[in-house]
């Protein structure tokens, strides 16, 4: 049995009487059967409360609520016609605003005589009462405002019409031999400062500011005289006072409504039902609890939100609309069975589609169903629905991050999403070279391959993982080692041209990566410049391309020269950061300079940059253009790597070959999730382990 409260309450905990008696005296009977003891005098109670809600309609105050609604639904018909009426007798040259102002102002009034005399027996008609006298309070002011700013504005354009033509034209005349002259003193001023600056008197910063000032005086000058003119002043001003009149009314407006939501907040509700009965009825149409509840606006978006759900998104996911897909039971058939042109990827990605667009219409029938029962559960307790005006301003106060993100949500799921989610669902099918149109679920079946080394593509995985690893270790390593010497060596004091070694270590990471990687890669090959001098060198034909060895090396060294210049720009920012008294402090109690770096500089250094130098190793482990780009994963080895990978392929450029190449796109798929598995948590431990992520700052 649903039970009521004696008192009602507000959002900040205030008590308030209950005015309905009848639900009073069905709270005070509630309260008294929750401590009674005695099951014979619990059972009486009960069968009060029976009886009482059984005889609701006679109850005296409910006859007298009837009553009252009976003549208020009167009262609010003959309301109409009495304001259309008085709007009829204001006069026709009234200004449209004041016009709507002050048949505002008439009805407001005549719901204050009414509501009065009912405030004491509902809260609702106290609330009413209370509101319209807010109106009648501040609504002559407005008036006042518009009035006075439109007697003005009136006497601006009758000014206007009676402007002397000459007068204009001689203020003119004046203000360009006062431009020229304030001109000729300007130029003058200017002069003189630069001459304090030849001299040395000033700096060449307060040279500038002089000059600066000097102008900025000079267009002052030439606008209040611009305003000696007539015309001008004139039409400046009404511009000024129409700005100001719609200003002023927006601001009045606002502080009305603002005192109405006020008065919303002090005065209670007597709501009827004693558990949410709207929320659950509704929860199938978003919306329609809104407008039961009398938020209107707020419905609207929810209405919105029912014709989504019912009309695109529930239709699509059933496969209405699809281009080729069934919607949701696409997923499953994978146009297996269907016409020769149907493509089961087609069939999934339209799958994935269909279910991130049934859950968006779950999120928002939850979102509805959650506002309703809400605003239900607030006014058992006696809170008042917000209006339109309370909600806009929370909507911009305390879900204004919600509603500026929920684009970009949108945007993630369809752009990063749906790719995603696909990716993962293609390594579960058999898509390969055999069944690029139509292919089948086959469980882990490729993850088995992988795991096992089995299988065309699975047997070189766990060669090319090893080196992937080797890969990303050494030539991560190598390039923050030598972009961290590099900056330390160009922050010491004894090195003279800075600003030039700087530009040359930070060019690896200004030029683009390919143009580097092409050319080494061009220097390196049979014939190029730098095979050649090894040749000389050590007298034998050396072939850096075409051994697994050298190539690596290679790519280890090319990379490492890559990457250091990024190490280098970030590790000389921190390191003019730190201050110069720690390395006093240092000198003062005799450490070396061996301990200063590992005391000192090391790390301030690291707890600034960490967290970049872990993205580092994460960016090289699917770095796939110097691979590329250098030897297109060669030199190639069949007997240990088949056809399908080069020795010097890493995860990244094997997927492409198997993917885009050879068309293993199922196979390619489970290794990209596995590589997308480890990358991330190798970065959350890199990540956590830094002492930044430990202190919270990340």
């Amino acid at each position: 049995m649903a039970t009521y409260s004696v008192h009602l309450k507000d959002d900040i905990g205030n008590k308030y009487e209950r005015k309905n008696k009848y639900l009073l005296q069905l709270a005070q009977l509630d309260e008294k059967i929750k401590q009674e003891a005695d099951s014979n005098k619990k059972t009486e109670l009960l069968k009060e409360r029976k009886s009482l809600v059984s005889n609701k309609k006679k109850h005296p105050h409910n006859i007298r609520l009837e009553e009252f609604r009976k003549k208020e639904g009167e009262f609010l018909n003959s309301l109409k016609s009495n304001v259309a009426e008085y709007k009829k007798t204001l006069s026709e040259k009234t200004n449209n605003q004041v016009k709507n102002l002050k048949t505002r102002m008439y009805h407001h009034e005549k719901r204050i005589d009414f509501y009065k005399e009912y405030s004491e027996l509902t809260y609702e008609a106290d609330f009413k009462y209370r509101e319209s006298k807010i109106h009648v309070e501040q609504i002559p002011e407005i008036i006042d405002f518009i009035e006075g700013i439109e007697a003005e504005l009136f006497q601006a354009i009758e000014a206007k019409d009676n402007l002397d033509p000459k007068d204009d034209a001689r203020m003119k005349e004046d203000l360009k031999s006062f431009k020229k002259e304030a001109k000729e003193k300007r130029d003058k001023e200017i002069q003189k400062v630069k001459e304090r600056r030849k001299e040395g008197i000033i700096s060449s910063k307060a040279e500038t500011n002089a000059i600066k000032e000097v102008k900025r005086e000079y267009k002052n000058q030439v606008k209040l005289q611009e305003y000696k003119i007539p015309s001008k002043e004139n039409k400046d001003f009404i511009r000024s006072k129409k700005r100001e009149l719609a200003n002023g009314i927006r601001r009045s407006e606002k502080v009305l409504k603002a005192d109405v939501a006020d008065t919303r907040r002090k005065i209670p509700v007597e709501f009827e039902k004693s558990r949410p009965v709207v929320a659950y009825a509704t929860i199938l149409l978003p919306g329609v609890g809104q407008l039961i509840n009398g938020q209107r606006r707020k419905a609207l978006f929810f209405i919105l939100a029912t014709l989504f759900s019912y009309f695109i998104a529930i239709p699509y996911a059933l496969g209405y609309g699809n281009y080729q897909g069934e919607g949701v039971a696409g997923l499953i058939s994978l146009a297996e069975g269907g016409a020769r042109v149907d493509k089961s990827l087609i069939f999934m990605i339209e799958g994935v589609v269909a279910i991130f667009l049934v859950l968006i219409a779950i999120g928002l029938f939850y979102a509805s169903f959650r506002d309703v029962l809400k605003t239900e559960r607030r006014m058992i307790r006696g809170i008042r629905p917000t209006n339109w005006f309370e909600t806009k301003r929370t909507i911009f106060q305390e879900g204004f991050p919600y509603v500026t993100s929920f684009p970009a949500m949108l945007v993630i799921i369809f752009i990063v999403l749906v790719p995603v989610i696909t990716t993962f669902l293609l390594s579960f099918t058999n898509m390969n070279p055999q069944n690029q149109s139509k292919f089948t679920w086959v469980g882990v079946d490729n993850y088995k391959l992988i795991a096992l080394g089995e299988g065309l593509a699975g047997s070189v995985f766990w060669l090319i993982f090893i080196w992937t690893i080797i890969w990303t270790l050494v030539a991560t390593t190598l390039a923050i080692l030598l972009g961290f010497f590099l900056a330390l060596l160009v922050n010491n004091d004894r090195i003279k041209g800075k600003k030039f070694f700087r530009t040359i270590y930070i060019l690896p990471w200004a030029v683009p990566a390919f143009i580097t990687i092409m050319f080494f890669s061009i220097m390196v090959a049979p014939g190029g410049v730098i095979t050649e001098i090894l040749n000389s060198i050590f007298n034998s034909r050396i072939e850096i391309k075409n051994d697994t060895v050298l190539t690596r090396a290679a790519l280890i060294l090319i990379q490492g020269w890559l990457g250091s210049a990024y190490v280098f720009l970030l590790t000389t920012g921190v390191l003019q950061a730190i201050p110069g008294d720690l390395y006093e402090a240092a000198d003062i109690d005799g450490a070396s300079s061996f301990e200063k770096l590992r005391r000192i500089t090391v790390p301030l250094v690291l707890f600034q940059i960490a967290p970049l130098l872990v993205t580092q190793y994460t960016f090289n482990f699917n770095n796939f253009s110097v691979i590329f780009l250098f030897n297109s994963g060669g030199p190639f080895d069949p007997q240990r790597y088949g056809n399908l990978a080069g020795s010097s392929d890493l995860l990244i450029s094997y997927v492409y070959k198997l993917a885009f190449v050879n068309q293993y796109q199922a196979i390619a798929a489970a290794i990209t999730i596995f590589i997308s598995l480890g990358v991330m948590f190798f970065a959350f431990l890199g990540f956590r382990r830094s002492k930044g992520f430990k202190e919270g700052r990340l």
